[in-house]
């Protein structure tokens, strides 16, 4: 224990170790101790000299404390001290702050000697799965130290630790589970850990957002206070910003999971606006950053339109609203609510529609639109905040005609209200205001509310402004003319520029005003041509563009500027090059490229604003049409334009042979599906032709069996029958035998003239079948009802036999019965009495047999004569389905005939048309052609088939 005495600061008798050399008795001290408590001790104290010893500690010391937490895993103590260490040599970070004297030198060898020991340990990937097993350890003296050492190893060598992480197993989800841990310190650095993780690595991105992210820091933030709450709410705030920014399928998770209706209480500010925290400001900060995160311009446009339209519905817009018709806000966060308004309702016509009804709570209530213009064209208002208005105005306008017509409709004369203040008075205040930032502020949001709007740009045309009493009125294009060619600010006049510019592109009516005043061509001529300093080349380059764009689109409708006049006073007052190398000046600037990145105006100085981001689109639009209308003669255009319209000409008819085969390819197709309609129920009817044929043979073999079964049991009866009357004949079963024998004979008369009846309607059949054609499918059915009536004839037949029977036994029965009558008197003997009435007997049983099968016979008769209706009714009606289907296959028939020699007719009428275009140089796709004629093939075969 005295060497530890020594190292820990006690009194040791001789000269005192270096700590170069101390460091290596304890490492060798860690290696070699067998007992825990020796280890843990020499770990302890390797701990307590790794800040003022850390290049000694960490080139002996390292290897050995990484042991340690490969096998002392029992130990929490021991793994503490060992994390504790490494975490001493990799992080960077100061506990004190230096004095001001101290060398710089000494902080870039602390910070390479961490980045030397951080590629160190992870030079084995086995480390950094190390560190994460021992996060699960659930003691405060393991994690924590852990979260640290981990969180330290990614700010120095953050891709290659996110890599190995990444390909861990379960190595994101252990890092997630600190946010549940009940002990708040790791907790929060565990928040700290996963912002490191999560930068610029989309993968890791979303497998945290997977595993709960989201609703896990929305908790987390709604338990701390929201915008009231501290440091914590800054870093889920922060954790959340690295999770969405420029990832959209977590931008799209975090709105599918209705995360965004979450973020409306963050808003909710009260009336007391007093007293902000900085902690607050920052967090609300970052809270509106959030929003706009998910509506950026630079997100797709169905991404940013849906989280937009969330908004609205959850009522976060209108909650941003509120804020920024609040009193008492501070400044840097009602502009970053300006800015992100702007994005929410930027190109949603819906949540413009709502921007535009919102009022400042003042008296009179005033339109947002309105106050917030009055701070935009106000030089005492912050420059921040005149950018965040000026942006915000032009979200507003985009895309939004109807918001574009309303703007422009506040400065026409119909509409001006003298005792209220509107946005276009306010535009033109700023317009012909003494601060050039006004100037051009205005000029830019008036341009916007033009923007690829024809009608605005024409009504604009009608404004007349009073310049002062006594004179007459000049109009607005006419009164921005006179203050460029005063002379002004470069600012205000870029500001005007970019304001003509847009006015008149595309817009003849417009080109046309400019050009009747006889001073302004003049004017651009002399600015393009003069040589002039490095500020004013911009100007000049504007110039240019503004009179390209008078060539351009001229409609010649002034004789002494048409598009020949302009160009010819270019070659001679400037020069064709030099006019092209002046218009080429404006994408070459410094601050035309920093406009065109994105929409937002973000300038770092008032001086620096000089292009808006819309009008850059309009220039590269521009710029070459230019340049080639400029260069082009008066008879290269012509030549252009004669054959555009050849072009279009062929085009059109070209465009009308194809409708007109595409409108008979449908009814081809539509033919073909009645066709195929036709063919499915005419299947469908034979299948049921089968059917019933098939049932007619199963009733068949019924009878059949039937009929069996019955003689059987009439044979049994009458035996029985026989063996039991033994005493002759009754009168009553004499007379019933009558009324049974009559009833047969009616039966079978009505049954003759039933068969009659059918027998001519089969013959009927038979002779249309044998005038039809198709009708070769109803022989089978035919024959079996040939057969059938023959059956029924030969039952005719066997029933008058049985008559004729009955008869002679019933003259029988009655001889026998006189016989009897007259043997009572006492004159026949015993002999002869006995064979009468044998043969009585046996005349009665016979009678009795005859008499059921009559019945039988009677029954089945019946059954047949049913069978037979439904047979013949069913042969009657798939003859006349047959006949109607055969006259609409000949209809059909002919209708394609004369569809392919209309089609044969056009597909000569295309082949000559192409013939000409070829003749005349155009190039011709045969593709329709050979479609045409495949589809034509088609249709052939399939009428061959049919």
């Amino acid at each position: 224990m005295n060497f530890f005495r020594g190292v820990m600061g006690g009194q040791a008798a001789g000269p005192q170790p270096s700590g170069a050399e101390t460091i290596q008795k304890l490492c060798d001290r860690v290696a070699s101790s067998t007992l825990l408590e020796d280890r843990r001790d020499a770990v302890r104290a390797l701990k307590s000299l790794s800040k003022k010893y850390r290049m000694e500690v960490g080139t002996q010391a390292m290897e050995h404390l990484i042991n340690i937490l490969q096998t002392d895993r029992s130990d929490s103590e021991i793994l503490g001290y060992a994390l504790d260490t490494l975490y001493n040599l990799i992080c960077n970070d100061e506990e004190e702050e230096q004095d001001e004297s101290e060398d710089e030198a000494m902080q870039k060898q602390s910070d390479d000697l961490g980045a030397q020991f951080t590629e160190q340990f992870i030079q084995d990937p086995e480390h950094i799965t190390l560190i994460l097993s021992l996060l699960e350890e659930f003691d405060f003296h393991v994690r924590w130290p852990g979260v640290k050492l981990l969180t330290a190893l990614l700010k120095n060598q953050g891709v290659q630790v996110q890599g190995i992480i990444l390909v861990s197993p379960m190595g994101v989800s252990r890092l997630m589970d600190l946010l549940a841990d009940s002990r708040e310190v790791i907790r929060n650095d565990g928040l700290l850990l996963l912002q490191q993780l999560t930068k610029s690595n989309a993968a890791i991105q979303k497998i945290v957002a997977f595993e709960s992210a989201f609703e896990r820091l929305l908790d987390i933030i709604t338990e701390e206070g929201s915008s009231d709450g501290g440091i914590v709410v800054e870093d889920c705030l922060l954790l959340l910003l690295n999770l969405l920014k420029n990832n959209s399928s977590n931008q799209n998770f975090f709105k599918e999971g209705s995360y965004i209706q979450r973020m409306k209480p963050w808003f909710e500010v009260g009336d007391d606006n007093s007293g902000w925290s900085a902690q607050k400001v920052t967090n609300l900060h970052l809270m509106l950053q959030l929003v706009r995160v998910m509506v950026s311009p630079v997100n797709s446009p169905g991404a940013s339109a849906s989280c937009q339209k969330s908004m609205y519905q959850c009522g976060l817009l209108q909650q941003l609203c509120t804020i920024l018709m609040a009193t008492g806000v501070p400044a840097d966060i009602l502009t970053e609510t300006i800015n992100t308004v702007s994005e929410v309702i930027r190109g949603s016509q819906v949540n413009q529609d709502y921007f535009a009804s919102v009022n400042a709570p003042s008296n009179p209530p005033r339109p947002a639109i309105v106050v917030l213009l009055m701070s935009m064209v106000n030089e005492r208002q912050p420059f921040v905040l005149r950018c965040a208005v000026l942006y915000c105005f032009q979200c507003f306008l985009y895309k939004n005609q109807k918001g574009q017509g309303e703007i422009v409709a506040t400065l026409l004369p119909s509409t001006i209200d003298a005792n209220s203040i509107s946005a276009g008075q306010l535009l033109c205040g700023g317009l012909f205001s003494a601060d050039s930032l006004s100037n051009w502020c205005a000029s830019v949001a008036l341009a916007h509310a033009l923007q690829d709007n024809l009608t605005q740009k024409e009504q604009l045309l009608r404004v007349q402004l009073a310049t002062s009493l006594g004179k007459p009125p000049v109009s607005l294009l006419q009164q921005c003319t006179n203050i460029l060619s005063q002379g002004s600010k470069v600012q205000t006049r870029v500001g005007l520029l970019m304001l003509l510019c847009t006015w008149i592109n595309n817009c003849p009516i417009a080109v046309t005003h400019f050009l009747h005043n006889q001073e302004n061509v003049p004017f651009l001529t002399a600015q393009i041509s003069e040589n002039l300093g490095e500020d004013e080349r911009l100007v000049q380059g504007l110039c240019a563009l503004l009179l390209g764009i008078c060539i351009f689109y001229n409609d010649n409708s002034l004789e002494n500027y048409t598009k020949d006049k302009l160009k010819q006073l270019i070659e001679k007052r400037i020069g064709k090059e030099n006019f092209v190398e002046k218009l080429g000046f404006i994408t070459k600037h410094e601050l035309y490229s920093r406009a065109a990145q994105k929409p937002q105006p973000v300038f770092l100085s008032p001086e620096q604003m000089l292009f808006d981001h819309e009008f850059t689109k309009l220039v590269k639009e521009l710029e070459g049409v230019i340049t080639k209308a400029v260069h082009k003669s008066s008879e290269d255009e012509k030549k252009e334009e004669d054959v555009k319209k050849t072009l279009e000409q062929h085009d059109n008819i070209v465009m009308q042979y194809k409708d007109l085969i595409r409108e008979q390819d449908a009814q081809i197709q539509e033919l073909k599906e009645q066709v195929a309609t036709m063919t499915s129920q005419s299947e469908q009817m034979q299948t049921t032709v089968t059917q019933q044929l098939s049932q007619i043979q199963q009733h068949k073999d019924q009878y059949n069996i039937i009929k069996l079964k019955l003689g059987k049991d009439s044979q049994s009866q009458a035996n029985s029958q026989a063996d039991s009357q033994v005493n002759g004949l009754q009168t009553e079963e004499l007379s019933q035998l009558r009324e049974d024998l009559e009833k047969l004979r009616q039966q079978h008369t009505l049954l003759q003239t039933q068969l009659s009846d059918k027998d001519a309607l089969i013959n009927t059949l038979k002779s249309e079948t044998a005038e039809g054609s198709a009708a070769s499918d109803n022989t089978e059915m035919l024959k079996e009802l040939d057969a059938l009536r023959s059956r029924v004839h030969s039952q005719a037949t066997e029933i008058d036999q049985m008559k004729t029977e009955k008869q002679e036994l019933l003259r029988k029965a009655e001889a026998v019965s006189s016989e009897a009558v007259s043997s009572s008197d006492g004159t026949l003997d015993a002999a002869k009495m006995a064979e009468v009435e044998s043969r009585l007997a046996a005349q009665t049983s016979e009678t009795e047999r005859l008499k059921e099968e009559s019945k039988s016979l009677s029954k089945s008769r019946v059954d047949l004569d049913q069978q037979l209706a439904a047979a013949t009714s069913t042969a009657a009606i798939l003859q006349t389905e047959k006949a109607q289907l055969q006259t609409e296959v000949q209809e059909s028939k002919k209708e394609q005939d004369d569809l392919l020699m209309l089609l044969a007719d056009q597909d000569q009428k295309i082949h000559s048309l192409k013939q000409k275009l070829k003749a005349l140089g155009e190039p011709v796709d045969d593709e329709d052609d050979l479609d045409a004629r495949d589809q034509t093939d088609d249709d052939e075969e399939d009428d061959d088939e049919d």
